[in-house]
Formats: C-alpha cells, sequence, structure tokens
C-alpha cells in the first residue's frame, strides 16, 4: 500500500508527501533485500541512497540502513522519485481560500494526485509547495483529462465536515461537453445506468441491472454538428459522464477511452478532452453560507 500520510515521520519536500508500505510475512532477512525485491523496477544501489539521505525510516522516524533487519508489521516511510518527469505546461488557478478549504481551476491533462509517472507535476503537489498547505487533501475526483473547479480541504479537523457532503450528495456539480449533436433532441432527459468496471481494467462500462448512474444532459448550443452540452451528475461514478455520452453514440470530443481505448498519447497535449467541471455548489457546513464556485475556463472547438 502506497499512499501520503496525513502525519508521518518525514516531512513534505517540496510538496511531495511520504509514501509508506507494511511489511508483510516472507522470507527477507533485511530490509533492503525486501525492498530490492518488492520494487525490482529501483535498484539496490538507489534504495542504499537513499538510506544515506535518511529518506527511508520507520514509523519512530528512525533511519534504516543496509543492515535493518526485516520484521513484519513494520511500517517503512520513504520519498517516491522519478528521475525523469515531463513538466505539464498548464498552470491551474486559485478560485478561493480560507481556513478551511481551497477551490482551484484544474487544467487539462493535470492529475490530482501522484500516479505513475506524474509526481511533482500533479495538482496536490503543486499546491502544496506553492503555497505552503502541508494538510492540504483533496476531497473529491476530477480525472486527468477533465478541466475546471477542484475543492481541497486545507485543514484535517474541519476535513470530514465536507467530506460527508460529497459522500451525502449534497453537492451540485454542473458540466459542460462539447460533442456530436444528439440527433432527435427534444429537450433536456435523464440518463440512467448500471455502471461497473470494465476491459482494460481502466475503462467502465454500462451493464444491465438497477442503476448505479444517473446524469442530467441538456443541449445549450448548436454549433454545426457539434452541440454544448450541459451535463448535471447527481451521483459520481468513475468516467460517468464519458460512459453516459458514449452510450448515447455522442462521445465526448477526444475522448481517449470511449467508445473505444486508443493508443496513449503519453505527453501529446495538442487534443484536450473537451469537458469542464464548470461549476460546483454546496451550503458550507461550517457557516451554512451558500458557496458556488465557477470555472473560469471554457470550451472552444479545434
Amino acid at each position: 500500500m502506497i499512499r501520503p500520510l496525513a502525519r508521518a515521520p518525514l516531512p513534505l519536500r517540496n510538496g511531495v508527501a511520504p509514501s509508506y508500505f507494511w511489511l508483510q510475512k516472507g522470507p527477507w532477512k533485511t530490509v533492503i533485500e525486501f525492498l530490492v525485491h518488492h520494487y525490482p523496477q529501483v535498484d539496490q544501489q538507489a534504495w542504499l541512497d537513499r538510506m544515506r539521505r535518511g529518506d527511508v525510516v520507520d514509523e519512530q522516524g528512525n533511519r534504516l540502513d543496509e543492515s535493518s533487519p526485516y520484521f513484519w508489521g513494520r511500517r517503512l516511510f520513504y520519498y517516491r522519485e522519478i528521475e525523469v518527469e515531463t513538466p505539464i505546461p498548464f498552470d491551474e488557478t486559485v478560485l478561493f481560500q480560507d481556513q478551511h478549504i481551497l477551490v482551484v481551476d484544474k487544467p487539462h491533462f493535470l492529475p490530482v494526485i501522484p500516479t505513475g509517472r506524474f509526481l511533482r507535476e500533479t495538482l496536490l503537489v503543486r499546491l502544496r509547495d506553492r503555497l505552503d498547505l502541508p494538510d492540504l487533501t483533496p476531497i473529491h475526483r476530477l480525472d486527468r483529462e477533465t478541466a475546471g473547479v477542484m475543492v481541497f480541504s486545507t485543514n484535517r479537523h474541519s476535513r470530514g465536515a465536507y467530506q460527508s457532503l460529497f459522500q451525502q450528495r449534497s453537492v451540485h456539480k454542473e458540466y459542460q461537453a462539447l460533442a456530436p449533436h444528439l440527433e432527435n433532441y427534444t429537450g433536456p432527459f435523464w440518463h440512467r445506468s448500471r455502471m461497473e468496471p470494465g476491459t482494460p481494467f481502466f475503462r467502465m462500462q454500462e451493464v444491465d441491472g438497477e442503476p448505479n448512474s444517473e446524469t442530467m444532459i441538456e443541449i445549450v448550443e448548436r454549433l454545426g454538428d457539434v452541440s454544448r452540452y450541459r451535463l448535471l451528475p447527481t451521483t459520481g461514478r468513475k468516467h460517468q459522464l464519458r460512459v453516459h455520452m458514449a452510450a448515447l453514440g455522442v462521445s465526448i470530443i477526444n475522448d481517449a477511452f470511449y467508445p473505444d481505448a486508443l493508443p496513449c498519447k503519453q505527453d501529446d497535449t495538442s487534443s484536450p478532452l473537451k469537458l469542464l467541471a464548470r461549476a460546483i455548489s454546496f451550503t458550507d457546513p461550517l457557516s451554512s453560507d451558500v458557496r458556488c464556485f465557477e470555472s473560469s475556463l471554457t470550451l472552444e472547438l479545434g
């Protein structure tokens, strides 16, 4: 298990929180033997270098070295490193900040949290480093390919109150999308379906059964063969809007996952997904004020 912790024996480093893992039962005599076996993409010398810098420690903050014995049940902390990370040439914009939340406009192509080949070029790490907010944590999801309004918690003591809003579906979210015009459209309608993990592993699919996803779909502007859609999801399934639009035969422009998974474009940023988290609103659980945040970004053809 590799996740950043709010409180750890290693501090944030340029916005990057330490990752951790639990040592499981196994035949290893030393920690370094386990690390080399469990992470074959990182060679032994790299782990030794990290240890010498004090970048691999136990729960108490004790530095580990090449002779540290292996004990299952221990939790070890370390800094994840990526030798070469391609810069993402788009900037986030802060829309609002107080002592409890931070609201930002996320650009296309920028992941929210570290994953895979992305570490420093993620919204979370950028903001932690830029604003010196060690407790910053996202309280909902937004795909890397999607741009728009993103809400973070800045205070771990009040975080649960804001997380509950999303869990209880007390947040109103509005999206815009550009997609081919839907023929025979007569007015706003609801699309409901049951969504389950699909193939490959990163995709979702609609299947028979009781619906677990729901989106209101409305055309707000006709642009020749393309239309601008207003999408109001009441559920938050992974890739929900992309799956629902593809199921209607009008996949969102530049969608590389639906209806078919296209080859990975790696660092090509020339064709952003035409999907925008345009606005988000809710009643603040602490002040009872009505909060409404709108993206400053727009979707354009081309």
